[in-house]
């Protein structure tokens, strides 16, 4: 009973961290990107067209690849709230917290990460790597950059797709402690493309894990 209490506390602290990092409103949400003045940005998959503010404010587009750009259009659009500077911190945090997660074995942090089919298979690389003696010790360096890459609306289904170029130390070691590869002391650099999914104008402010991909 205790170990069932003990899960309880754990996934409300854990849904509070996911609504701090990526469902919180700032009190400075963002507005509509730059658009020509005749522009109109259709939802991929909604079927409908929206009309957007014409006076948006100006957020870094060095942050949004110009093939996302229509993507995020789409989700301002139903949701002015959507605030892309905080977004992208949000999802530096849910990739640091989930990568975290998964060096560690920790499974059940991970379920309240990422949807279901994302959690899955995270799990059986850490049963894998338990079978076969093995541990890590990883460590995130730094976040160099985080870009959104892709975006789209499919009725109330939004995805924002970010390419993560990060600085990670990486090493291996089998069951006796002996390290197998990577390095203590070198860093790699990767280049992880993450895709987040939420159903927008819903009560849940979460955005969770829909796939995960190397660039």
């Amino acid at each position: 009973m205790l170990y069932v209490v003990l899960l309880a506390m754990v996934a409300g602290f854990l849904a509070l961290r996911l609504y701090s990092v990526l469902g919180k409103r700032t009190g400075h949400e963002q507005q509509p990107l730059p658009r020509a003045a005749d522009e109109r940005v259709v939802a991929p998959a909604a079927g409908r067209t929206i009309d957007l503010v014409p006076e948006p404010r100006e957020i870094g587009l060095r942050h949004i690849e110009p093939k996302a750009e229509a993507g995020v259009r789409a989700i301002i659009g139903i949701e002015p709230a959507f605030d892309v500077a905080h977004f992208l911190e949000g999802a530096k945090a849910a990739y640091r917290m989930t990568l975290e997660a998964f060096w560690r074995g920790d499974d059940k942090e991970i379920e309240q990460l990422a949807e279901a089919d994302v959690a899955h298979a995270f799990a059986e690389a850490i049963a894998s790597r338990n079978a076969a003696g093995e541990t890590l010790e990883n460590r995130l360096v730094s976040i160099e950059k985080a870009t959104i890459v892709d975006a789209g609306v499919s009725g109330r289904e939004a995805q924002v797709t970010v390419r993560f170029d990060a600085d990670i130390v990486a090493v291996t070691r089998d069951a006796d402690g002996v390290m197998i590869a990577g390095s203590l002391t070198d860093a790699d650099v990767t280049h992880d493309v993450w895709t987040f999914a939420r159903t927008l104008k819903s009560s849940d402010p979460n955005w969770r894990l829909a796939d995960t991909d190397e660039d």
